[in-house]
């Protein structure tokens, strides 16, 4: 099938003097060009995912290229056979990755990078005195990671600074973070550094870039994502599944809500475990009187048919 449709991630960190007036600027250009996608914008910087067919998402990139104040930014470009999101959101929120370190200026102070290929070769043969850290949160590990990765415990990027207090074990250590596109990293590596860790790097891009410049080799699993695909396959070289379907613990990069909403519980869950509780993780999460009924998805989008891409526009 021809991928007449783009994927676009990127970010950078750079000062917006006046976020809300850009909003209003970006949120029209990408209604102007047919994008759809999320996008953060803060007095720090930019950070987004868009989707659009392929003319349109070259006319966004020329057109954030052309803006002085992302000089340098880097766009990682993924062919793809239809829109990955449903919907277009343009937002200024305190930080471009909610973390809560709007102290940390990765511009300031930030991990060295350490470019696809020669992660590649350190995957390959990782010296002891190497750890590779991943700072993403437990349902995006559970669904995909690097091979011997470390990963952490927590529910939210905002859990990690606390987490840190856990991993002083590792200040003698060479540490490589990693995340799905590079911008976790830039505030995750500098916030090591600011906790008196000497010899930190960063995959620089992420898994994305690794997978697009390097093949994903030794990636195991799906890379989660936050448009529609919700798993990204990666590796062409070695892929294998390591999740496991919450019900029947078979192998599966399915991933669903429960039907339940005042659980909805995000994990990896087979065609035939959906069908167990009908969409639910559990037979009390299936009695509830709120749940909701399972249509084979188990994704529950929020006010699709009212939809309106101008809502938060200024008339």
């Amino acid at each position: 099938m021809e991928k007449k449709y783009s994927i676009l991630l990127y970010y950078c960190y750079t000062q917006i003097e006046n976020p809300e007036e850009f909003r209003e600027q970006h949120h029209r250009f990408c209604l102007d060009n047919n994008l759809r996608g999320r996008i953060i914008i803060a007095s720090e910087g930019l950070n987004g995912s868009v989707s659009g067919l392929q003319a349109d998402c070259k006319a966004y990139i020329q057109e954030v290229e052309a803006d002085p104040r992302f000089a340098g930014i880097e766009f990682k470009v993924e062919a793809h056979d239809k829109m990955a999101f449903a919907k277009l959101h343009v937002r200024v929120k305190a930080e471009t990755v909610h973390v809560g370190l709007p102290h940390i200026d990765p511009n300031v102070q930030t991990g060295t990078y350490v470019e696809p290929e020669e992660f590649k070769e350190i995957l390959k043969d990782q010296p002891d005195d190497t750890v590779i850290l991943d700072v993403r949160s437990n349902y995006e590990h559970n669904l995909g990671k690097f091979k011997n990765a470390m990963t952490l415990d927590i529910e939210n990027f905002r859990d990690f600074p606390e987490k840190v207090k856990e991993l002083n074990i590792l200040k003698k250590k060479k540490v490589i973070t990693y995340c799905t596109g590079g911008i976790k990293c830039e505030k995750a590596s500098a916030f090591l550094l600011d906790q008196g860790f000497e010899n930190v790097h960063q995959l620089h891009g992420g898994i994305i870039k690794y997978g697009i410049e390097s093949g994903g080799e030794d990636f195991e699993g799906a890379c989660y994502v936050f448009d529609n695909r919700i798993g990204a396959q990666v590796n062409s070289v070695n892929p294998k599944v390591i999740s496991k379907c919450y019900i029947t613990d078979e192998p599966t990069e399915r991933m669903v809500n429960c039907a339940n909403p005042h659980c909805n519980i995000h994990v990896p869950m087979s065609k035939q475990g959906a069908e167990v509780y009908a969409g639910c993780c559990s037979a009390k999460c299936q009695n509830n009187p709120d749940t909701r009924p399972y249509d084979g998805s188990g994704y529950y989008q929020k006010n699709t048919n009212s939809y309106n891409p101008y809502k938060g526009l200024k008339r």
